[in-house]
């Protein structure tokens, strides 16, 4: 009960400095509360968000969902990555428009194809495996549209992990600046 008590005291601060958290897996029940928390903030006002993100990524139709929510809501967002950012994380993170997408100087990006679990009859397979070449595509063109890098690059460097650091990540076009201090964000 107490520690339920100090969370949402948390939570309450935090949206009060009209702050969301983005840590760990992306999957459902994240983006559900990133949706709320955006929404609640729009309904406040109109002031900027700030979004820290430090995620290994995960559930790609969920990061869809707080991605297309970061670009629904009419506050301006501000991304900050921080610690790693990686997979759905980054296609969260590129929701932001490029001068909005920020870093702390020791995060890390990765950006790959996504993965896939499928078991079952061959038919089904095949089902799964067309669209998941249908989510590369997408992903790849999302990444090189928001980077500037030409969507060959792009589809090869995701074959693979492609890990970069963050001054790799601003040549890459995924981070605009990195911040050393809350004063450089406002």
């Amino acid at each position: 009960m107490e520690k339920d008590k100090k969370s949402n005291l948390l939570i309450e601060k935090l949206l009060d400095a009209r702050t969301i958290l983005i840590y760990g897996e992306i999957n459902q029940e994240l983006a559900e509360k990133v949706t709320k928390e955006l929404l609640v903030l729009q309904e406040i006002n109109n002031e900027p968000i700030n979004i820290y993100i430090n995620s290994q990524g995960g559930h790609v139709e969920a990061g869809d969902t707080i991605h297309d929510m970061i670009k629904f809501v009419r506050p301006e967002v501000r991304v900050i990555g921080t610690g790693w950012v990686a997979s759905a994380g980054v296609n969260i993170y590129l929701a932001a428009k490029k001068e909005n997408r920020l870093s702390l100087p020791n995060t890390r990006f990765m950006i790959h194809q996504p993965l896939g679990g499928v078991r079952g009859q061959a038919s089904d397979i095949a089902i799964e495996m067309e669209e998941i070449e249908k989510m590369r595509t997408r992903i790849n063109t999302l990444i090189s549209e928001t980077t500037g890098q030409s969507l060959d690059k792009v589809s090869k460097d995701t074959d693979r992990n492609y890990w970069m650091g963050v001054e790799e990540a601003i040549k890459y076009g995924i981070v605009s600046k990195v911040v050393n201090n809350i004063d450089e964000i406002k």
